[in-house]
């Protein structure tokens, strides 16, 4: 049970970076890609993108709730 609801988020958070993010740029090498991938994980989709799944908090704001 626990591996495939993790499977699916998984599947739903590479889905939409591929279709927010990858699909609308060209890289113009791996290492720009890696640099960029990992900039919009940390800036954006863990810092200011909401879920609702998360009572409407960022991963970064509920990761802080639930460790206070």
């Amino acid at each position: 049970m626990v591996e495939s609801v993790l499977l699916s988020s998984l599947e739903s958070f590479f889905k939409t970076l591929k279709v927010e993010e990858v699909y609308r740029r060209k890289f113009n090498t791996t290492r720009e890609a890696q640099y960029f991938l990992f900039d919009y994980i940390e800036r954006y989709y863990n810092r200011k993108r909401r879920y609702s799944a998360l009572g409407y908090l960022t991963p970064f704001e509920f990761r802080e709730k639930i460790t206070a």
